[in-house]
């Protein structure tokens, strides 16, 4: 009597490309949507593979990993795709992130940038009463118009939630990364702001007001940004005004 095959173990892989397969067109348009959305990119790396994919630094949940790389859940989605493209561009200067971005087509950045901003704002926890007040907290309210310094509220709200689409959301960001954001902007490696608005704020700051500003901002709640257009600041006559403080640093590294 013949004795019966072997019954041959599957990889996992194999067993999940024919459960897809046997599942027909809706799960097809499932995986589909998976590409679309960006979760993808965001998951994966996309071109730039697995080691740079966005979850690395930036968490599942887009919030950052709570010391140099920052928040990008919720930010605005032609704020985000604008960071991407200034990285591959040599606009915003991160060895790690340009080398990433020019590796994402202009519509993987687009649905990547999508992705993240559609995921759900969570408020900062509270700020320490160490910067709740004092010299910082006066120059990003009040500003300093001795030195012609507008109040950084202005463009990013009181609350740190940001004003319009272009002027991102500060509360809730690192502090380290915001000081050193401001350090980008005075050194010139960030120069996608048309108006060159940042650059002369940034220029103005000392040493200590650059990093007490950065922890002033952190600890303020955030929240949704607020729509209208900050008619008051300069910023709001910029060509393009989707700059200032929010993208990825290189993993381990800046």
């Amino acid at each position: 009597m013949m004795k019966a095959a072997p019954l041959r173990r599957r990889p996992l892989a194999e067993l999940a490309f024919l459960l897809l397969a046997a599942c027909g067109t809706a799960d097809r348009t499932a995986a589909d949507r998976f590409v679309e959305t960006g979760q993808l990119v965001a998951l994966s790396g996309g071109d730039a593979g697995a080691s740079s994919a966005c979850l690395v630094c930036h968490g599942v949940d887009g919030r950052g990993n709570g010391a140099g790389a920052p928040r990008l859940a919720g930010l605005d989605l032609g704020y985000l795709s604008a960071q991407l493209e200034a990285y591959a561009t040599g606009r915003r200067k991160n060895a790690e992130m340009e080398w990433i971005a020019k590796r994402l087509t202009p519509a993987d950045r687009q649905r990547v940038s999508a992705y993240y901003a559609a995921m759900p704002y969570r408020p900062a926890a509270a700020m320490p009463s160490n910067v709740s007040a004092g010299p910082a907290a006066a120059l990003y309210q009040r500003g300093d118009p001795a030195r012609g310094l507008q109040p950084c509220a202005v463009c990013h709200g009181r609350a740190g939630e940001g004003v319009g689409a272009g002027n991102p959301a500060l509360g809730g960001q690192p502090a380290g990364y915001l000081s050193q954001q401001l350090v980008a902007w005075q050194q010139s490696e960030r120069r996608n702001d048309p108006g060159n608005v940042m650059l002369e704020i940034s220029r103005k700051l000392t040493p200590g007001e650059v990093a007490g500003l950065g922890a002033y901002a952190s600890g303020l709640p955030g929240g949704l940004p607020r729509r209208e257009s900050p008619a008051a600041s300069r910023s709001a006559h910029r060509d393009d005004p989707r700059n200032d403080a929010s993208a990825p640093r290189p993993h381990g590294a800046e």
